[in-house]
């Protein structure tokens, strides 16, 4: 056999037995008259000896001639060690070598394979494999394990059944762009990868199967950021037969559980937020409610003193940042500059001290007196030793500005601490979105999603107005789940495509299937999907999911290991007929 124990589980117990290992070499310290080796595998350390006086001269030359990562076979006995390690399990204990087998050389590695890695982030995705040698790597991708396998038992225990279902699929026009494949048996027309399995869980609670789970990964053709990969995993799952508080209410369970085996703390009912209060308290849909900072609209008291800026805005808004009215000039400009970078696009911002005090200063001394400045202060409910930032403008966009700047003064000030955890529910979406560009609504979610039943009157008059029966969760300021009631019954759906601009061939051509199978008893059903990537990276602390992904890409989409994307033989265009199209 290869090895009798791995290389984190012996110890002092172990002492006097002979033991057979197998590992990568991860260090060499020649003395001379001793020679130490740390053997590693996936489960730990094991410090080996071989000295001039109890070990052979040929072991001792052979022992010379390794080089790290050399994956080598030992055979030994468990002694005591001298210099004992607490760092490690494995730190009372040494293996005096009495035989050695090369089972593999190594070229020397082209980074370091040790925790604090002197490879860059492109080197290391070049070389994944001996990446994942890496504990910080390794951990992570044992991390994710070890949660799949919680949430699978989990929905296994609330009567939830896995089922696959297809890859090879059809493209359709909503949501992000779908990778396609060319079919070689129908020249000229293509599959599509599936963005999420949508339709088919919605066949699944056609078909009885009532609860449905796939830990399933899903492909968006869509520019890559850190929490966003080509592909990536989804825990997608439907209901038959529930209301959105029936959803929420197992979703909930799941994450709590999550949640409390990384914490060890229990979580009570999670807070709701509508949509609305979301944007108007936060500036943005998915808000980290682990600290204050909310905004706060003071149109009432700054418009109309001959400040130009404000009076042309259409919204004046600002936070209060605790503690930082010692803020420097240098420290405030600084701040400005950030928010008038490109990606965030604002003009500038406004700051008013309550100094420690008691006197209040501002940017706008000029327009504002005592007086007014006071007011301002008390409507943020302000102390002595906080600064107030304010921005203006058009109101969805100022309010995204003020939400980027929420979030980076969040990082600053070590407000988001990655070992807290405030999940949200963020309800009541609006149903539909104008896009200006195209001169229609689109969906906010998809084209399935049901609208709330007390705004069914205004599908027709004010369909704007609408809001869908669909609900957010929300962790730390990041999306991890979302999903809706669903639409189940073919008028519904009808008129729903017909808002969304399909005429009625389009309709029939991309979603005849789903429309047919609503004339078969379709239930009431609903569900939700995670980003399982996404999850895994926040429950560990992280936000970002790239390390959580045994060989990700990298920000241009490209798998630098196995050089992929890649051109394709003339033969194979030929099969698939497109040499022409291409060249043309």
């Amino acid at each position: 056999m290869f090895r009798t124990h791995t290389n984190g589980e012996l110890s002092s117990a172990q002492i006097g037995q002979k033991v057979t290992l197998s590992g990568w070499v991860q260090t060499i310290r020649d003395k001379g008259f001793v020679l130490w080796i740390d053997l590693r595998d996936r489960y730990g350390i094991t410090q080996l000896v071989f000295d001039s006086e109890r070990t052979s001269s040929q072991l001792l030359e052979e022992a010379r001639k390794l080089g790290r990562e050399f994956v080598i076979q030992v055979e030994g006995n468990v002694i005591e060690r001298t210099s004992k390690n607490p760092n490690i399990p494995t730190g009372e204990i040494e293996i005096l070598v009495e035989k050695l087998t090369i089972l593999n050389e190594s070229l020397v590695p082209p980074f370091t394979i040790e925790d604090q890695t002197d490879g860059g982030e492109e080197l290391r995705m070049k070389y994944r494999y001996l990446d994942i040698r890496r504990n910080p790597v390794r951990e992570k991708l044992i991390f994710r394990h070890k949660m799949a396998q919680k949430v699978r038992n989990y929905l296994s225990d609330q009567n939830f059944i896995e089922v696959e279902t297809p890859v090879l699929i059809k493209s359709t026009p909503e949501g992000a762009r779908d990778f396609v494949v060319p079919s070689r048996m129908n020249p000229g027309q293509f599959y599509a990868l599936p963005q999420s399995p949508q339709t088919f869980k919605q066949l699944l609670m056609i078909g009885g199967m009532d609860r449905y789970f796939q830990i399933v990964k899903c492909f968006r053709d869509e520019d890559l950021r850190a929490d966003r990969q080509p592909e990536f995993t989804q825990i997608d799952c439907e209901m038959a037969f529930v209301e959105q508080e029936d959803v929420i209410n197992i979703f909930e369970g799941m994450t709590s559980t999550l949640l409390k085996d990384i914490t060890g703390k229990d979580f009570s009912k999670f807070p709701r937020m509508t949509f609305d209060d979301a944007m108007k308290t936060y500036g943005n849909d998915k808000p980290d409610i682990r600290f204050d900072m909310k905004f706060v609209e003071v149109n009432d008291l700054v418009k109309g003193k001959d400040f130009k800026i404000f009076d042309d805005a259409e919204l004046i808004v600002g936070i209060n940042v605790e503690n930082c009215a010692e803020y420097t000039r240098k420290q405030i400009d600084t701040i400005s500059d950030w928010v008038k970078r490109p990606q965030i696009g604002a003009s500038g911002l406004i700051w008013i001290k309550f100094q420690n005090d008691g006197v209040i200063t501002s940017s706008v001394n000029k327009f504002f007196n005592e007086e007014d400045l006071k007011k301002i202060v008390e409507k943020f409910g302000a102390k002595q030793g906080d600064l107030i930032l304010l921005m203006s403008g058009e109101s969805n966009k100022v309010r995204t500005q003020l939400s980027a700047l929420r979030m980076e003064l969040g990082n600053q000030l070590n407000l988001r601490d990655p070992k807290e955890f405030a999940p949200l529910w963020v309800v009541d979406f609006p149903l539909l979105e104008w896009d200006g560009e195209t001169k229609r609504f689109h969906a906010m979610h998809h084209p399935f999603t049901a609208p709330k039943p007390e705004d069914e009157h205004l599908l027709e008059t004010d369909p704007g107005k609408v809001r869908a029966n669909a609900y957010d969760l929300v962790l730390n300021g990041n999306e991890i789940g979302g999903g809706s009631v669903r639409i189940f019954n073919k008028e519904m759906q009808s008129r729903m495509f017909d808002l969304l601009g399909f005429t009625k061939e389009d309709a029939e051509a991309q979603f005849g299937f789903l429309m047919n199978a609503f004339k078969y008893g379709a239930p009431p059903h609903a569900g939700l999907a995670f980003g399982f990537d996404r999850l895994v990276a926040i429950l560990d602390g992280n936000e970002v999911i790239r390390d959580y992904i045994a060989f990700p890409k990298n920000n241009s989409g490209r798998d630098v290991m196995i050089d992929a994307p890649s051109a394709i033989s003339d033969l194979q265009l030929d099969e698939l007929e497109l040499k022409l199209n291409l060249k043309a």
